[in-house]
């Protein structure tokens, strides 16, 4: 999060933050810098204040299965079968497997840390639901979509739509950044 804040610190207008997955929890906290005027979440983790990933995952009964830490406490998802398999299944296999190769572990320990202030309680947000998304449940994601209360834009999509149907994400950051709920 003091990456995204740095960044935003060196903006010079207004400001759209976006995030994918686990980056949710990051633009939610992030988001309270003065200068960004709305969220756009895609398929996105949204916790509350005083909450980890983690927390909100055991609320929405949705756990992350599969993602177990190694043994310095890292996340991997390099393997490409089951990368496409959770993550990416209707993007082409080749695809797939360079998204896996290039794929970055997560500290285990992120998915711990609790969220300060919620940026989405002051601010405009949409949310992007991929509809047959293996590694968020879809029901999880309307759930999250409906407690911030964002505009919701659904799309059939694996849960890389940003690769899969960059065309509905592009849309939605376009709505977004316009206003237009």
């Amino acid at each position: 999060m003091a990456a995204t804040r740095r960044v935003l610190a060196r903006q010079t207008g207004d400001t759209l933050l976006v995030g994918h997955s686990w980056a949710g929890a990051v633009i939610t906290e992030a988001g309270m810098a003065d200068n960004v005027r709305g969220l756009v979440y895609l398929s996105a983790l949204v916790p509350d204040a005083g909450e980890s990933v983690t927390d909100l995952l055991a609320r929405l009964q949705a756990p992350m299965d599969g993602l177990a830490p190694d043994a310095q406490g890292l996340v991997w998802l390099d393997d490409p079968e089951v990368y496409r398999h959770v993550m990416a299944a209707d993007v082409p296999t080749a695809r797939a497997a360079q998204l896996a190769a290039v794929q970055q572990p997560i500290s285990a320990r992120a998915f711990g840390d609790r969220l300060g202030a919620t940026a989405w309680r002051h601010k405009p947000s949409w949310y992007l639901v991929t509809e047959n998304d293996q590694a968020l449940p879809p029901a999880a994601q309307r759930a999250m979509a409906q407690g911030i209360g964002a505009t919701v834009a659904t799309v059939r999509s694996s849960h890389m739509s940003l690769v899969s149907h960059p065309q509905a994400v592009v849309a939605l950051i376009e709505r977004a950044a316009s206003g237009r709920r």
